[in-house]
């Protein structure tokens, strides 16, 4: 495939990206380093970090990994520090840092709930902010891109926390969008639908193969990494510089066909929705 992309586009940009040491996060880094960008990924997990970092780096980019809990302000300062140490000020975010799992809501604990919600939504809310901090206290512009869900704005049986962290990261871009318009700080949404991810169906969709999942798509297929990572790319890139508050949905017209896309489950004897649901461990 021919790049579509000029290989500097991304070259004054410094980037850091949530969750990206592993799937889409991941996928978007090693996009966006290949375009120029020096990129930071951040998360929990070291070792992911540090993998995707080395990806980067051994393809002739710049990178740095930082270790970090979004769902921890002072943490997330410290991570920012950091990375601006070792690749400079800092002037982009991808927020793809998330958690996500089905329940029957009428047994959902509160503690569950607080769970996504915190990583989703107030982690979204810290790294938005104080990159805005950073970004207002030079005089300078700069992208913020939060990848949400088809579903942030239809709402979605059975993962209600995923659901309601979402829309608020949604409503977030969309305040932020008009309030910081007057910095030169874009702020955009992203909604992917069907993309492979580790685990992703198993933990998500129990019982429906391959081939069930696609009928709910009318393109056919699965989504390409690289399809979302070029759309990241565009978002972020001085080609957009108009485009701001928006969500953009990339899902092969999924979410026109089908809607919620676990209401499938509503469609069961509510026991053996049940079931189903129990057999479900969320990823630790």
């Amino acid at each position: 495939m021919i790049d579509p992309f000029r290989p500097d586009l991304l070259a004054s940009k410094t980037t850091v990206v949530t969750g990206g040491g592993t799937g889409l996060g991941s996928s978007i880094a090693l996009r966006l380093a290949s375009l120029g960008a020096s990129v930071a990924v951040v998360g929990r997990r070291p070792e992911p970090l540090e993998e995707t970092a080395r990806a980067i780096r051994e393809r002739g980019g710049r990178a740095f990994a930082a270790v970090a809990d979004v769902r921890d302000p002072a943490a997330v300062a410290a991570a920012f520090d950091a990375i601006e140490h070792a690749l400079g000020p800092l002037n982009q975010l991808v927020n793809n840092a998330a958690g996500n799992f089905l329940a029957a809501s009428e047994e959902l604990s509160p503690g569950a709930f607080d769970a996504v919600v915190r990583i989703v939504l107030h982690g979204s809310f810290n790294c938005t902010t104080e990159l805005g901090r950073r970004l207002i206290a030079r005089g300078r512009g700069g992208e913020v891109l939060a990848i949400t869900t088809t579903y942030a704005e239809s709402g979605c049986a059975f993962a209600i926390p995923s659901a309601c962290a979402k829309a608020g990261v949604l409503a977030l871009v969309r305040s932020l969008a008009v309030e910081w318009a007057h910095y030169g700080i874009r702020v955009n949404a992203l909604a992917p639908g069907a993309f492979r991810t580790e685990g992703a169906a198993a933990r998500l969709m129990p019982g429906l193969d391959e081939e069930q999942l696609l009928r709910r798509v009318p393109a056919g297929r699965f989504g390409e990494h690289w399809e979302l990572a070029n759309l990241v790319a565009y978002l972020l890139s001085d080609a957009s510089p108009y485009q701001t508050g928006d969500q953009v949905t990339v899902d092969g017209a999924r979410q026109l066909f089908s809607g919620q896309p676990f209401a499938w489950y509503a469609g069961l004897d509510r026991a053996e929705a049940k079931r189903l649901l129990a057999t479900l461990k969320p990823r630790k």
